[in-house]
């Protein structure tokens, strides 16, 4: 999906899976102040929309997902994770539910998997799974936004701001009212700052939910009846996670930010010492200057100076070791 918001003045589009709708309009710094201002909105066009119905669609999802839904009250946000046997994170799902339909937007290019998943478990249950990416499109309202969403539509309320689900043909017109525009560079620039993880970014085949922080806003820890609650169960009860999310504030001497993937090691050992972890976003804030998150040996001395690449880095903890 390309935006058709791409066209307005100022427009970069952003690279990889966030190709499709714009990195930034030309104001980097300024774009972030005015989400922070609880100012405009951000173009997520590009993200996947997929929609469950039917009378049972709570009690359903509920099997399969790591939330407790069967009671979710109709205008209430949640987040949800689905993961493998081994309790490995295949799938994030930001969720509504309406009272008729249950919402959810997922990582760009990630909701074909997603429904085929889904539909393999339908059994004889009542629900009916659709792509609706090519209808709707979700756009950003920051925290604090007093603008209107009109009637009829599908609105995630979090304390990070709101999630519409807009009719894609009123990109345009939404984007002429509740200018001005931010791109998702500011966008991740605030995420990264509230330490919120992204599936993609911040995991790799082998992530655990533990690993993230995402126990307790993603992961409900008194249900069970899903794949991967083993594992989920027995890692937060009995042990601890091989990594742990981390905070970096980066040297802001350095040109270049550490690349996704970047080796994290310790400052003492240098360039050349053991890889500790890798870096899964870094990003330049208004405030806080370059940062970044990374996933780390959870055994990583919490006090100890990194390099994030070839830029020092001092940490601060998102997830207990």
């Amino acid at each position: 999906m390309t935006s058709p918001l791409l066209h307005l003045p100022g427009a970069v589009q952003a690279e990889g899976s966030d190709a499709g709708v714009a990195a930034h309009y030309g104001e980097l710094y300024g774009e972030q102040r005015t989400l922070a201002d609880g100012r405009g909105f951000v173009d997520l066009s590009h993200r996947g929309v997929v929609t469950v119905t039917g009378p049972e669609r709570l009690s359903w999802l509920h099997l399969l997902i790591t939330q407790h839904v069967t009671e979710l009250p109709a205008g209430q946000a949640t987040e949800a994770l689905i993961l493998s046997a081994n309790g490995h994170i295949e799938h994030a799902l930001y969720l509504v539910d309406d009272g008729e339909t249950t919402w959810a937007h997922v990582e760009p290019g990630t909701q074909e998997a997603l429904i085929a998943y889904l539909e393999s478990m339908k059994f004889f249950y009542r629900v009916e799974v659709a792509d609706r990416t090519g209808e709707f499109a979700v756009v950003h309202l920051p925290a604090g936004s007093i603008a209107g969403t009109g009637e009829g539509l599908a609105v995630r309320e979090t304390a990070y701001g709101r999630d519409v689900f807009l009719p894609r043909a009123e990109l345009e017109e939404f984007a002429s009212e509740h200018g001005p525009a931010a791109g998702l560079l500011a966008y991740e620039a605030l995420r990264v700052e509230a330490h919120r993880p992204r599936l993609g970014l911040e995991t790799d085949h082998r992530t655990i939910p533990h690993e993230l922080g995402w126990i307790g806003t993603a992961v409900h820890l008194q249900k069970g009846c899903y794949r991967g609650q083993e594992t989920v169960a027995r890692v937060h009860n009995l042990g601890k996670p091989p990594r742990r999310l981390v905070f970096l504030h980066l040297d802001g001497s350095e040109v270049l930010l550490p690349p996704h993937g970047a080796p994290v090691r310790l400052a003492a050992d240098g360039a050349e010492g053991r890889q500790l972890g890798f870096v899964t976003t870094a990003v330049r804030h208004h405030e806080l200057g370059p940062i970044a998150l990374a996933l780390v040996k959870r055994n990583v001395p919490v006090d100890a100076p990194l390099l994030a690449g070839t830029t020092a880095a001092a940490q601060e903890v998102v997830v207990a070791p």
